[in-house]
């Protein structure tokens, strides 16, 4: 039996050459599935097979706060946000199943 994937985003990404970011992740956390779709492809397809196997947190620990340049936020940075966004995805998605079964 395989590792069942837990968590999958596609990310609009803002302020970066890159327009999207898909990434999935298995049911203990770890990156299953990463790419980026525009951008920089040779070293975002390094980025995306580096941090394959990952821990979503220190993914997220590592990239977070990168910049591209004079940019605000970099193709990595937006890795992170769309980690973040992932985990809230996931929480809101608990929640309302909690309150389903109440």
């Amino acid at each position: 039996m395989g590792v069942r994937v837990m968590k999958k985003i596609i990310y609009k990404t803002q302020g970066v050459c890159s327009q999207f970011i898909e990434l999935e992740a298995d049911d203990e956390g770890r990156v299953t599935f990463a790419n980026v779709i525009g951008g920089c492809n040779g070293n975002l397809k390094g980025i995306c097979s580096l941090i394959k196997g990952m821990r979503l947190e220190e993914v997220h620990n590592r990239l977070k706060g990168i910049r591209c340049g004079s940019k605000m936020t970099s193709c990595p940075d937006q890795i992170a946000l769309a980690i973040e966004d992932m985990e809230r995805q996931n929480l809101v998605a608990q929640i309302k199943e909690q309150q389903s079964m109440a």
